[in-house]
């Protein structure tokens, strides 16, 4: 579809070199190094959830609660008004499902900024994208995380940012429909890091709920999140239901946005390069995916 696709083949990989750095984790009984292959950290914590880093602290349910009051005081307001004004209520359903699906692609066009541009040192993201280069390093460690200790970043950024937003909306008299918008976005972005970790878990350990969703597409599939995780990692970035991957994947989209940023900039995505061989976990991720290509057989 894209005429400036064959360039990109054409563009000579930079190898860069393995971190040396040993990286430390300890634990109440043990101290736990890896010098080499990162995967085993996911293999050791899985065996070892104990790690400090992965707890929640006093902090992160702060910031997790206060990004659910502010969705839940942006869906009562919401509902509110859609009572005062005497309104059906069919169009905050519509609103709520338009920004199910919206959270979707937000996700995955965060998703892709942070895998391919940026470093720990970016102002603002730099922590945000640390984490997801982590995360391709060891992602069976998301599994292993406190559910505050995964959302609070998140939920940290609706507590900020939707108060002002619903203010916004009530000072422009904007529909009830408006605000269920809002916090429905707000809510799916924050429980996208959630339905992304259950994206990695084992069959065994996910709750039946869980798995009749991901079944009937209410959330992003273990199988189909696995493909994320497998050379050259530029494919299926959308992480609430995945409804978006299929469009997005077939049309090349992000494709289409590196090539535009390289020209303009002569940046070049990670994704180009080429791929570290640990960033495949192998055991963890056809785990996870096993059982779902079972059951679509």
């Amino acid at each position: 579809m894209y005429a400036l696709t064959p360039a990109r083949c054409n563009l000579p990989p930079l190898r860069r070199a393995p971190c040396r750095q040993a990286a430390s984790t300890t634990t109440t009984s043990t101290t736990i190094t890896t010098t080499q292959n990162p995967a085993a950290l996911g293999r050791r914590a899985a065996a070892n959830p104990d790690y400090d880093s992965l707890r929640s602290t006093w902090q992160h349910r702060a910031w997790t609660a206060a990004g659910t009051a502010a969705v839940l005081s942006s869906l009562s307001a919401s509902a509110s008004l859609a009572a005062s004004d005497g309104a059906s209520y069919a169009p905050l359903v519509v609103s709520a499902v338009a920004a199910y699906s919206l959270a979707d692609l937000a996700t995955g066009v965060y998703h892709w900024l942070v895998d391919n541009y940026g470093s720990p040192s970016t102002a603002v993201f730099g922590a945000q994208i640390a984490a997801f280069q982590g995360h391709h390093r060891v992602p069976a460690t998301i599994t292993h995380r406190d559910p505050c200790n995964n959302l609070h970043a998140l939920a940290c950024a609706a507590a900020f940012l939707l108060p002002p937003t619903d203010l916004a909306l009530s000072a422009a008299h904007a529909p009830a429909s408006a605000h269920a918008f809002a916090a429905t976005f707000a809510a799916c972005v924050v429980l996208s890091q959630q339905s992304h970790a259950w994206a990695h878990e084992s069959r065994r350990r996910l709750p039946p709920a869980v798995l009749a969703l991901q079944a009937a597409g209410v959330l992003v599939s273990r199988a189909q999140h696995g493909r994320h995780h497998r050379p050259p990692y530029d494919t299926n970035y959308c992480i609430v239901s995945g409804m978006w991957n299929g469009v997005l994947d077939q049309y090349r989209v992000f494709e289409a946005l590196e090539m535009v940023i390289f020209f303009r900039t002569g940046i070049r995505p990670r994704s180009w390069d080429e791929t570290q061989a640990e960033w495949r976990e192998e055991d963890v991720v056809d785990a996870a995916t096993a059982g779902d290509d079972a059951d679509s057989s």
